[in-house]
């Protein structure tokens, strides 16, 4: 690890960080409060992805919607208005809006080949941005004088790495420029997220064999043809089973940093509270 000890974490001048876990229990949150503290710099894998990896997709899917309209096509050949998306930390929409879900087009779905199309656009973007991290570690201090350094990374990083693997060129990249932070959430705590996802559905990131099987499962159990999904339901069948496929992946990814509860986490109201925290958890590994 980074910082094999709690006094080598205290005493270090740089301090850098990686939050991963479920989306939902804290993670841009912690990274928001050191932000806010004007020391840390806070790199967001979601970010980089929506503005530097998949921007023209999404700014390209906009512009085949509004083509469509005979108004808008005649201005947009002619030059004559621009769209784009407005992606910042806290609207993330534009993304989660170009991945869509698939099902029937009346419902606001994508046939299932273009959805895996896009799946897979977003799991090359993400591994891209994972791998830009050291890039940005040395640019925030570089070009802005940040001297501490957070990546808040997504909740799909698990679906790409393969943790048991000691090369595994994404998690040894990344654990040799900062410290890898899981943030554990209990049963408790997935409920909630289920029952908020279920409120408010929204776009995830799979495997390509997850959701083969998942889209499946949906069609058999549901009795139901490609073309009559409601994409809604679908993404609330998944949701759950994702969230227990992710699981042991985050705790296998565990064993190359450190662990903190989501609880813990969620009482940081300051730069100096998180120090204590991974404090704690650097003493809890080494004990």
């Amino acid at each position: 690890m980074l910082y094999k000890s709690a006094a080598e974490w205290r005493d270090a001048p740089r301090k850098k960080v990686l939050f991963f876990g479920m989306s939902g229990l804290g993670k841009t949150h912690v990274s928001n409060i050191l932000r806010g503290g004007g020391s840390w710099f806070h790199y967001s894998i979601d970010y980089r992805i929506g503005t530097r990896y998949m921007g023209e997709y999404i700014t390209d899917n906009a512009k085949a919607e509004a083509m469509k309209v005979p108004f808008l096509r005649d201005l947009l050949l002619s030059d004559s208005i621009y769209i784009g998306s407005n992606i910042s930390f806290e609207n993330l929409k534009p993304v989660a809006a170009y991945l869509s879900a698939p099902g029937s087009t009346d419902k606001g779905g994508i046939a299932i080949d273009e959805y895996r199309r896009r799946q897979d656009q977003f799991r090359h973007a993400e591994i891209y941005a994972l791998l830009d991290t050291e890039y940005f570690i040395d640019r925030a201090e570089r070009l802005y004088g940040y001297p501490n350094f957070i990546c808040d990374t997504g909740g799909s990083i698990c679906e790409w790495v393969d943790p048991g693997n000691p090369d595994d060129q994404i998690l040894k990249a990344l654990s040799e420029n900062t410290l890898m932070i899981w943030i554990k959430g209990d049963e408790a705590h997935t409920q909630e997220l289920i029952r908020r996802f279920d409120r408010d559905p929204k776009p995830m990131s799979y495997q390509p064999e997850f959701l083969t099987r998942m889209w499946e499962d949906y069609l058999s159990e549901n009795k139901a043809q490609p073309d009559d999904v409601d994409p809604d339901h679908f993404l609330r069948f998944t949701y759950a089973r994702a969230l227990a496929h992710r699981q042991p992946r985050y705790e296998a990814m565990a064993k190359w940093g450190v662990t903190v509860s989501a609880d813990r986490m969620s009482k940081i109201r300051t730069p100096a509270d998180f120090d204590d925290v991974i404090t704690e958890a650097l003493e809890h590994r080494a004990r």
